[in-house]
Formats: C-alpha cells, structure tokens, sequence
C-alpha cells in the first residue's frame, strides 16, 4: 500500500477508484466499500484509492462541541495498518484544517478528483456527504459524473444482526467494555498498537512481569478499567496475554495498559507491537494486600488461560 501524505505527494494513478471518509475503525461496512473498491479496480485495470482525514474533522470544527469530546477507535498508526490488511492500494491522508474544510463539493470533485487523481468511478457509503457544509452527496455526485465522464456508485447501508453497523456504535460498545459486540461489527478484534516498555515492578515481583504499551494519541479510544484476554503481537512474537487497563480521564495519554504474556519470547521492549483484544475478564477490583492481588491475578490468569483464541 502506497501512502501518500497529502495531494501534493501523490503519484500517477492508474485508473483510480476513488472514496473518501474517516474510516474509523475499518469496521465491516469500511469492507464492504473497500471490497467493491477492489472489484471494480480489477475489473478495469486500476488502483483502489481513499482520501481520509487528519485530525478528525470534527476535531477541528468544532473542538468545544462535538469534537471535544469524541474519540477513536483507530489511531491514524491502526487505521494505516488495518487498511494495508484490507488490501488497499493507495490511501491519501490530508491535514485537515479549517481552510480545507471551506473547499466546496464541486471544487473537491473537480481539482481533486478529477484533475489530481483523474478518477475513473467514485463510491461512497451509504448517507456520505463532503464538501462545504457537507453540500456534496450522492445525488450531487451522479450529476457531477455524467457533465464530466465518470460513474459513482452508493454502497447501501449494510446490518449486522439486524443492526445498523456504525463508528459510534462501535464506540458505545467498546465504552461499555463489550468487546466481542465491538468485534462483531468491525469485523476483527478491536486493536491497540504501541511501544512496548517493560512495567509493573510490583507485578513482577508476586510473578507476574508486564510489558506497557503506549497510547499515541490522546483521542483514542480505550475501554473501562479491568482484565481482557488479549493476544500480543510484535516482530518475533505472537503470545496469549491478559491485559490490565487503567485509564487516567485527564491524561489519556498516561493511560495504563499492561500486558503479562503467557508464552515466553524474550524480551519485547522497544517494539511497536499489536495488541488484539478478545473479551473483557473482570472489571478493576480494589485489592489490600500483594498476597489478595497475587490471587486474584492467579485466577485471572486461569480464566484467561480456559478461553479458546
């Protein structure tokens, strides 16, 4: 997958096929764009292409509104890396500003789309707006396409046991520490990437040795307090794992998330590694004594161990 930081970097697409939007998350309507995508770019020799944005839009516009506090499921890192899983072939991430967001539908399609990219078709998501006050749709689109020769497609919205899939509904998911409903709507298990560090003296010496993985970003979304079975994911390892999390609600970024690995595959610090998380064990419990941790942790560890994954 080829990453191009803003239009100015982009190179010689052949036959483009073009979407645009956050893609938070990469859930499973992401997939269902990025398969037809794939599809068609097949079909007419060409190359899948999403445009996205950073910061989130909303951040920008309205930092004391909606955007204050809203946060992801994806740092731009996971978003990056579950998109090159998707097969995608080439994704734009443009800065967004308050000058951008002033850019109108009709001049989005026709300098970007058109000019820059020379796109072949367009999708989009079902209900997608873009452009100046999201002027820009669908209906605006199909218009756009048959003046200046290029087709647009609408993705329907799709459902998942009879339930509309969404961002925010993977949010509420994951913020109520409902990890396997989160993981059926993104398709695959909800994600956390970082630097690895080694942590917890406390933990180690009652048997129990940790790694930290870093959060990156301030805005992204990390579920409740408590004990999740999680698989570990670096350069030379791939161990089962329980993970603890303590989140700190004024500095996101000092939020505690430890992982105690089952299997032993030397040491991992200083890697960027991949945190999958499977389902949440027990919410935080407050414990008195190293010998009442030791035991809790102990059966954690038992429980964690009996699951299949």
């Amino acid at each position: 997958m080829k990453i191009f930081y803003g239009f100015d970097q982009v190179e010689a697409i052949q036959n483009a096929v073009v979407t645009t939007g956050s893609f938070d998350g990469v859930h499973i309507g992401h997939k269902v764009i990025l398969n037809r995508l794939k599809k068609i770019a097949f079909d007419i020799g060409g190359e899948t292409v999403l445009i996205t944005f950073h910061p989130h839009p909303r951040k920008v516009l309205y930092p004391e509104a909606a955007g204050k506090n809203l946060f992801l499921i994806s740092s731009q890192r996971e978003k990056i890396s579950l998109l090159h899983k998707a097969g995608l072939d080439n994704l734009i991430i443009v800065e967004f500003t308050v000058e951008f967001s002033h850019t109108s539908s009709i001049d989005f399609v026709r300098n970007i789309l058109l000019n820059r990219l020379h796109a072949r078709k367009i999708v989009i998501g079902f209900n997608h707006h873009f452009g100046h006050n999201r002027e820009g749709d669908y209906d605006a689109l199909r218009k756009l396409g048959t003046l200046h020769g290029f087709e647009v497609e609408e993705i329907p919205e799709q459902d998942i046991q009879n339930e509309s899939v969404s961002s925010t509904k993977i949010r509420k998911a994951l913020q109520d520490g409902n990890i396997q409903k989160a993981n059926a709507y993104l398709d695959h298990q909800y994600i956390i990437m970082g630097l690895a560090m080694r942590s917890s003296v406390v933990l180690e010496e009652i048997g129990f040795p940790c790694y930290s993985v870093r959060i990156e970003e301030d805005c992204k979304l990390v579920p409740p307090n408590g004990v999740y079975a999680v698989t570990v994911i670096g350069d030379d390892c791939f161990s089962r794992a329980m993970c603890f999390i303590r989140k700190n609600e004024a500095e996101p970024l000092h939020t505690e998330v430890e992982a105690h690995l089952f299997e032993n595959y030397g040491r991992i610090e200083g890697q960027i590694v991949t945190l999958l998380f499977h389902k949440q064990m027990r919410t935080e419990r407050v414990l008195a004594t190293r010998e009442d941790l030791k035991k809790q942790l102990t059966i954690d560890k038992n429980q964690v161990d009996e699951l299949i994954f």
